[in-house]
C-alpha cells in the first residue's frame, strides 16, 4: 500500500527536477491551466499542506484555516518549500493509524489516500511545470504506477503508467481515449470502493 515513504520518493523525483530547471523564467505559463510554472509549484506545496491538516483533523472540515504560498520569492525557494510541505504529510501520514481518517471533497480518506493524493499532487503539477517550459518530466514509473492503481482502482493499467496517470488526471490522450475534461480520486479506503467510476464532485 502506498505510504509515507512514496511521498518522500515523489518528493524527491519532483524537487531533483525542479532544480535542475531552478534558472529558467517560472513566470512562463501552464498550458491549459490558469497557472504560471511558480504558480503551480506554490500550489502542488498547498496541497500536500493540506492534506497535512486534513488528517491530522480526524475528519473535520476546518474551515477556520487558511493558508498560501506566495510566488513572489526565488524560485530554489519554491523547490524547498515543496520539499518541507511533502515533508510535514509524509510525517503525519507516518505518525498516524491506518485507521484514521481525513477530510476530502472527493471522500474521507485514510492514511494511504493522503499519500497517493500528496504524490498525485507533487507527480502532475511537476509535469505541469514542465509543460510550462518546455521540459519533459518522468518520474519512476513503479511510483506512477502505485498512485494510479490506488486513486484510480477503474483504470485498466498498461505498459506506461505515467502517461496512464497522466490520462487519469485529465493531462492528455491515450491509447485511443481522449483527454478526460473531467476526472475523480477515489481517495477512501480501497475496500470502500463500490466498483464504479466516482463522480466529480460539481465545479471540478
Amino acid at each position: 500500500m502506498i505510504d509515507a515513504a512514496d511521498v518522500r520518493d515523489a518528493a524527491l523525483a519532483c524537487c531533483g527536477f525542479l532544480e535542475a530547471a531552478a534558472d529558467d523564467d517560472w513566470t512562463a505559463p501552464v498550458p491549459d491551466l490558469e497557472f504560471s510554472v511558480a504558480g503551480i509549484v506554490a500550489h502542488a506545496a498547498e496541497g500536500c499542506l493540506w492534506y497535512a491538516i486534513d488528517l491530522a483533523a480526524g475528519g473535520t472540515d476546518l474551515e477556520s484555516v487558511e493558508h498560501r504560498v506566495t510566488t513572489d520569492v526565488p524560485n530554489r525557494d519554491l523547490i524547498e518549500t515543496l520539499r518541507s510541505c511533502a515533508g510535514v504529510v509524509a510525517a503525519v501520514i507516518g505518525a498516524s493509524p491506518d485507521s484514521a481518517r481525513g477530510f476530502h471533497p472527493m471522500g474521507t480518506a485514510d492514511p494511504s489516500g493522503f499519500a497517493a493524493m500528496a504524490c498525485d499532487e507533487m507527480l502532475i503539477h511537476t509535469d505541469d511545470a514542465a509543460r510550462g517550459l518546455g521540459l519533459v518530466f518522468r518520474p519512476p514509473d513503479d511510483l506512477a504506477r502505485s498512485v494510479l492503481r490506488r486513486l484510480f482502482p477503474w483504470v485498466t493499467p498498461s505498459d506506461d503508467a505515467w502517461d496512464r496517470l497522466r490520462w487519469a488526471n485529465g493531462r492528455i490522450p491515450f491509447g485511443g481515449q481522449g483527454r478526460l475534461t473531467r476526472w475523480a480520486w477515489h481517495c477512501a479506503p480501497l475496500d470502500e470502493w463500490d466498483g464504479r467510476i466516482p463522480t466529480p464532485p460539481t465545479g471540478r
